[in-house]
């Protein structure tokens, strides 16, 4: 089983706690991409990542600054984002440790497939980026079937614990091939319908994560016995590949409309 998560937006560079092991399996595709990146002007750049000037600023200069296929920060601790915080990877026993490096992948626009003690360095691509090159206009097409057939090589039991946005760049080529396991974490409204909110969503995800680590699982459905956050998994809503973990609705916060599978990092 592998358990399949965003990466964020929000990156460091962490030199002193753990160092990289590895380098990122599809670093020879990161390096086509960035041969297309650093052939964009800044204004260019930053009209594709749609950020700020800081941002595209910083960006602009690490990819001309980017040397492959290493990096100086494992990717587990070099995303910062609210999934990640909620996952702590900086409090994970050895054996904890050992255990996302064999179930955890991280989904990345511009490296692919990253393994948890894969070296990277900070970069802004995120996967629904229209990045024209050869292979197509976007980067769903430049990866094609590439991120599925990798993740088949290692594992037919996948748990998806990524947004939309990075899910359906594998989905595609792993299904029908794969057992595809989505979780999906919604709140029960007082008129009974189910509503994903992001920010829970994401701190859900994370959670999920580290009690898979705490219970070394190693299968999909022990992770049925999720209850962190409120959440308790919803029997009568999921089904065999979808997993609905529910919990009640805060009061007075701001209603979002409930899409299975479509949801925020």
């Amino acid at each position: 089983m592998k358990l399949l998560i965003s990466p964020a937006k929000k990156m460091r560079v962490d030199r002193d706690f753990l160092s990289p092991q590895t380098t990122p399996a599809l670093a020879d595709q990161s390096a086509l991409l960035l041969k297309e990146l650093r052939k964009l002007s800044y204004s260019q750049l930053k009209k594709l990542l749609a950020c700020s000037d800081v941002l595209a600023r910083e960006a602009f200069a690490g990819f001309q600054e980017m040397e492959l296929p290493w990096g100086e920060t494992p990717a587990l601790l070099a995303y910062d984002g609210i999934q990640y915080k909620y996952m702590a990877p900086g409090l994970f026993t050895q054996e904890q440790l050992d255990y996302v490096k064999d179930r955890l992948r991280i989904l990345s626009g511009f490296y692919g497939v990253l393994r948890p003690f894969d070296g990277v360095s900070p970069y802004r691509l995120e996967m629904q980026a229209k990045l024209s090159t050869s292979r197509g206009k976007n980067l769903y097409q430049f990866w094609g079937s590439l991120l599925g057939e990798h993740l088949l090589g290692e594992d037919s039991v996948l748990v998806n614990l990524a947004s939309e946005e990075y899910a359906k760049a594998v989905r595609h080529s792993v299904e029908g091939k794969a057992r595809f396991v989505t979780c999906v974490f919604g709140e029960e409204t007082e008129d009974g319908n189910l509503v994903e909110k992001g920010v829970y969503v994401k701190m859900a995800r994370g959670e999920m994560v580290r009690f898979a680590a705490e219970r070394m699982a190693q299968s999909p459905e022990e992770l049925q016995a999720f209850d962190r956050l409120g959440y308790q998994f919803d029997r009568k809503r999921s089904r065999e590949n979808t997993y609905v973990f529910r919990r009640e609705s805060v009061p007075g916060k701001r209603k979002e409309v409930f899409r299975e599978n479509k949801d925020c990092r």
